[in-house]
């Protein structure tokens, strides 16, 4: 199993529902909101790093709000 955690920017006031979004997309884990420079962490789960960029590129950035998103990899 692969995993990798989605910083996630949203447009202003969208946070609460985009997270809610999010939660509901196969293979995310996770998504809570968050203070700082990303508006929502999420934690992502797939066999291989194919699936990862198939759920962020096909789920994450499908859902209204979404902005700019970093992905990072679990390395342990």
């Amino acid at each position: 199993m692969v995993r990798a955690y989605v910083a996630i920017i949203t447009g202003a006031g969208a946070s609460a529902d985009v997270a809610t979004a999010i939660r509901d997309l196969p293979g995310v884990s996770s998504a809570h909101v968050v203070s700082g420079d990303y508006d929502i962490i999420a934690e992502i789960e797939g066999e291989t790093v194919r699936d990862l960029q198939k759920t962020v590129t096909g789920g994450v950035h499908g859902v209204e709000g979404v902005g700019t998103t970093r992905t990072y990899v679990h390395l342990d």
